[in-house]
């Protein structure tokens, strides 16, 4: 399948469900179940890179007319598992979110409110059809949220420094983590468990609730992915490398059960400095 383009795009990562095919209703189940056979796949930044180009066009396009039929597809241990991208879903998803992410004016420029108010009101009629509609993929930006690191563990963790291809691209690395579901799901409820118990509310409770409610729409026998994407390319390959940050928020938790405030402390602050260089970057963009 071609590219839309070489370009990389550095700054997304990505929380995954993948689902078996039996999750599936029919007739979707069929229609994976012969996508999967397909011996090609298109990548995440391929994704990316058609949701880019639709913003070209004047006027851009902020929300995909059509769905995708794409998917992220694993084979393990003779099970099929499939990641529908839902891009349009997430599109409308994410325009809702842009308002706290882009000043007004700049918001205005890039897409004018007459757009954003079409897409809400599409948005609107198709949610009334789809009320338990869901995507399979979370996004997020210049960063990996702390959240996202509680579900998984470091003996979990994948790290390939990649390789350089045929046409002499540089080599790609990949960081990600991979858990049952099951796990996933005891990890949130342990954290939450621990988290509530040092501090009476905050950001990172907040995150994993809205986490582990989200986990909940899915088949029990799923798998969860926590990927880097397109941060491998902001991060210095020695920091990647070392990244070790499911392993840094374990002890953190795991410090504040034990009232170890001290100790959570030096793991969180192992964390902010190691996520300083994303961070001054999406300042600097």
């Amino acid at each position: 399948m071609p590219k839309v383009s070489s370009l990389i795009v550095p700054y997304a990562a990505y929380l995954r469900v993948y689902e078996p095919l039996a999750a599936f209703p029919e007739p979707e189940r069929t229609h994976w179940a012969r996508y999967a056979r397909h011996p090609e796949h298109p990548s995440y930044q391929d994704e990316l890179r058609r949701s880019l180009a639709d913003l070209i066009p004047t006027p851009p396009i902020p929300v995909p007319v059509h769905e995708s039929g794409d998917a992220f597809v694993l084979d393990l241990d003779g099970v099929t598992y499939v990641c529908p991208w839902r891009t349009r879903l997430r599109g409308w998803q994410a325009l809702g979110d842009l308002a706290e992410e882009l000043p007004p004016p700049v918001l205005d420029a890039v897409l004018p409110p007459v757009l954003r108010r079409q897409a809400t009101q599409d948005y609107d009629r198709w949610l009334a059809d789809h009320p338990d509609a869901r995507p399979w993929i979370r996004t997020a930006t210049w960063q990996v949220p702390l959240n996202w690191f509680v579900l998984v563990t470091d003996e979990e963790r994948e790290y390939d420094k990649g390789s350089a291809d045929a046409d002499d691209e540089p080599p790609v690395p990949v960081l990600r983590y991979r858990t049952p579901m099951v796990q996933a799901r005891r990890r949130v409820a342990r954290g939450l468990r621990a988290l509530r118990e040092a501090v009476d509310e905050g950001p990172l409770i907040d995150g994993l609730v809205d986490v582990g409610r989200w986990l909940e729409e899915f088949h029990p026998r799923s798998l969860v992915e926590v990927d880097y994407g397109g941060l491998v390319h902001a991060l210095p390959a020695g920091d990647l490398e070392g990244d070790h940050s499911a392993a840094d928020v374990a002890e953190g938790i795991e410090a504040l059960r034990g009232g170890d405030a001290a100790r959570a402390g030096r793991a969180y602050g192992r964390l902010v400095e190691r996520w300083r260089t994303v961070r001054d970057l999406r300042s600097a963009n």
